[in-house]
């Protein structure tokens, strides 16, 4: 089993990589593929960084877990593959992308072409059982997310940080305010979203408000 993780990624997160936490953290994922039904499949457990680069990131969405049902994920928080059924909180998302820009709701939950405009989307955890939500927290994923979201807040500039729910929200502690814009709301989960959290936000038009002002290209939501 071959973990692949982008070039320029891989040199930037070189120091982290090398750490025992992370060999002992992709030891104990090979395991759990051996033993287990996992998701996604090894070959997309990196792909919001192959679809994202360092050096075009100007996003950043903030997931939890992979889904863990058959067929839903493939590397990218909130997005499903094609054939599979949106999930509700990427329907409330889609919603409110549509109040917020007045865009269709799409016929599908695959988000590939939002990370392909340069949002890394990335979940907490990046590898999950099947069936078993939060199976893989606390063996070294969070430790190593964070170190994505500290690299790209201490070394780039004019950053979108998109932090929905509480664990979003503890996870973006170290963001430098001063030299990117971060947007909390609720979670769009129908929970936190039919209390009133969620709808409303205009998270993705304050996104594309504050990269035109950057002189950045905004993001086909």
């Amino acid at each position: 089993m071959t973990f692949n993780i982008a070039p320029d990624w891989k040199k930037k997160l070189n120091d982290e990589l090398e750490k025992p936490y992370f060999k002992e953290l992709l030891s104990f994922v090979q395991q759990e593929y051996e033993k287990a039904d996992c998701f996604p499949h090894p070959d997309n457990i990196f792909k919001a960084f192959e679809l994202s680069s360092f050096e075009d990131t100007r996003v950043v969405i903030i997931g939890q877990d992979p889904y863990h049902g058959y067929d839903q994920a493939h590397g990218l928080c909130f997005s499903v593959q094609p054939q599979t059924k949106v999930p509700p909180s990427l329907v409330n998302i889609f919603k409110e992308v549509q109040q917020d820009l007045g865009k269709s709701i799409p016929a599908h939950g695959n988000l590939q072409h939002w990370a392909q405009q340069g949002v890394l989307m990335l979940n907490a955890t990046l590898t999950v059982r099947a069936g078993q939500a939060g199976s893989h927290q606390g063996k070294g994923w969070e430790k190593f997310t964070n170190a994505v979201i500290e690299k790209l807040s201490d070394e780039k500039e004019n950053v979108v940080f998109l932090l929905w729910g509480g664990p979003a929200q503890k996870k973006g502690k170290k963001i430098d305010r001063d030299k990117h814009l971060v947007l909390n709301s609720g979670h769009p989960s129908p929970l936190a979203a039919n209390r009133g959290y969620w709808f409303g936000n205009r998270h993705f038009s304050k996104t594309n408000a504050y990269l035109k002002e950057k002189g950045k290209v905004p993001i086909n939501w």
